[in-house]
Parts: structure tokens; C-alpha cells; sequence
């Protein structure tokens, strides 16, 4: 019997990938805080506990943005990509705070730290899984532009430097027992970090929710596939792009002779759709033909 499920997408396949790393650094770094009651080890579980949230709602996101067009939806389901990558951003700034709360509580209430030597040992065997990770989520989300793909992977990355930073201040605690600050003001500084990572994933979903331009270079593309297939006795107003996911859409009007036929601007319009598709071959493209006035 065939199934009438649409297939699991590359992108779904990663945030699969995301949860199982997740879930093993969950595991790996709450054994290392518990054996070392290390504040530093203690945040950097919490932030594992973040990605599985994010991968999770990721995951589920990407299904619905999958969904092909529909009535209701005539343009697809792209964008519910975005509010993935915006929650995640959301969620790692919560991570941030928890962080910074937990590093000014034993800056306060200082603790010693315990069996360091496998502490580090649970923890570097944590970041090299997140590392993996995140550089294998890397390469799908540029092959696939997939912008919640490469939210998860800086989610990862930003886990693994918080991960760095907390094993060399456990390192220096080993060489140095009466340091016991490095281990709270390391998660301090890695908290701002993570910050600033936070801060970029939510923009970036913003600009998108809100139909930002395309970067400058892809509307330049645009713009000079265009002058480059326009015949001289056309012109072009009000170009207008955007993007959602892998797709793009641009619009704008072609000014032709008015005793132009029809088949003749179908002509013109054809080949420049062509010609911005060679460039950016997944794009909507709206064209309003107008006559020239002169």
C-alpha cells in the first residue's frame, strides 16, 4: 500500500540529526555538572537543554513550511521557517540570561568544584558531537538555504564556544584550585557572547517576516540580467524583491512601445524571466506591462 505522506525533506532530516545531538549532550554534560558542581558545566547543560527545544519546534516548523500551496496560502508556506529560526533566537537570549544568573549567583556564593578530570573529559566529548553537529547543519542549510537549518547549526556553534570556554577555565581550576572565579566570570563572558548570537538569529527572521530587499549582490544579479536582456526600446520601473526560505520573488513594471503586440511583450517577458532564472532558478516573478506614455 502507498503512502500519501510527502517525504521527509532533507532540511527535516537535519533537525533530526539536531535532537539526536541534543539529546547526547544533554546527557553527557548533566553527568559532568554532576560530578563537578561546575556553574560554568551547569549553564552549558542548560543551553544543550535549549537546542532540543529549538530543534523540536525547528522540526516541526520546517514540516509546515514544506507544505506545497495550498488556496488559503496561494504564495506557500515558506515563512513558517522564519519564526523557527526567530524562536530559536528568543530562546537562545533565555539561555543567555540563565547563564549570566547562575555565573553571578556563585560570583556571590562561591562552591568549590569536584572531580574535575572527568568532568573535562564528559564535557569535551559533548563538543565534539556539537561540533560535528553543527558543521554537518552548516552544509545543509547553504546547500539548502535553509535559514532554520543554519539558525540550529549557530545555535550549536555558540554551545560548543560556551563548551571551549568552561573546559579551559576547568583546565586553569585544575593547575590553579584557588581561581575558583574563573569558573563564574567564564560563563559571564560566555553569556554576552551567546547574546550577540541571539540577537542576529532574530533580526535576520524579522527582516525576512517583513519582506526585506534581497542582499545587495543577488539584487544586483537581478537587476543586470534584466538591463542585459532588455531590448532598447524598453525600460524597467519599480523593482521589488524578496525572499522566503530557498524561494524569491521580484517584481516590477516593463515600459514598452505602445503598438507593441501582445505576442511581442509575452516575447520580451518570457526571456526575461529566463534570464533572471538562470541566476535564481526557484523565483516568482511578476511582471505589469505598461505602454510608454511617449
Amino acid at each position: 500500500m502507498t503512502s500519501n505522506r510527502p517525504a521527509m525533506t532533507r532540511v527535516q532530516r537535519a533537525m533530526l540529526v539536531s535532537m539526536a545531538a541534543a539529546i547526547a549532550t544533554i546527557v553527557l554534560k548533566f553527568g559532568a555538572y554532576f560530578l563537578t558542581g561546575s556553574v560554568g558545566l551547569y549553564s552549558d547543560a542548560m543551553e544543550s537543554l535549549v537546542n532540543l527545544a529549538a530543534a523540536i519546534l525547528g522540526f516541526v516548523l520546517l514540516g509546515i513550511a514544506a507544505a506545497p500551496a495550498d488556496d488559503e496560502h496561494p504564495f506557500g508556506h515558506e515563512k513558517a521557517e522564519f519564526f523557527a529560526s526567530g524562536a530559536e533566537g528568543m530562546l537562545i537570549l533565555f539561555a543567555a540570561i540563565a547563564i549570566a544568573w547562575s555565573a553571578i549567583n556563585r560570583l556571590i556564593t562561591p562552591m568549590p568544584v569536584g572531580q574535575m578530570g572527568l568532568g573535562i573529559l564528559l564535557s569535551l566529548a559533548a563538543t565534539i558531537v556539537n561540533a560535528g553537529a553543527a558543521w554537518w547543519l552548516m552544509k545543509v542549510a547553504h546547500a539548502e538555504k535553509s535559514i532554520a537549518v543554519e539558525s540550529d547549526a549557530h545555535h550549536l556553534l555558540t554551545d560548543v564556544w560556551t563548551s571551549v570556554g568552561i573546559l579551559v577555565a576547568l583546565a586553569l581550576l585544575l593547575v590553579f584550585p584557588q581561581a575558583w572565579w574563573l569558573d563564574p566570570v567564564v560563563a559571564l563572558v560566555v553569556s554576552l557572547h551567546i547574546v550577540r548570537t541571539g540577537v542576529m538569529l532574530m533580526r535576520r527572521s524579522v527582516d525576512v517576516l517583513m519582506d526585506v530587499q534581497l542582499p545587495p549582490d543577488e539584487f544586483r544579479c537581478v537587476d543586470d540580467a534584466l538591463q542585459s536582456h532588455l531590448p532598447p526600446e524598453a525600460s524597467i520601473e519599480g523593482l521589488r524583491t524578496r525572499h522566503a526560505g530557498h524561494r524569491r520573488f521580484v517584481e516590477f513594471n516593463l515600459i514598452l512601445p505602445g503598438e507593441w503586440t501582445v505576442v511581442q511583450s509575452h516575447d520580451i517577458c518570457d526571456a526575461l524571466e529566463d534570464a533572471i532564472r538562470v541566476e535564481f532558478p526557484a523565483t516568482d516573478i511578476v511582471i505589469h506591462v505598461e505602454p510608454n506614455p511617449s
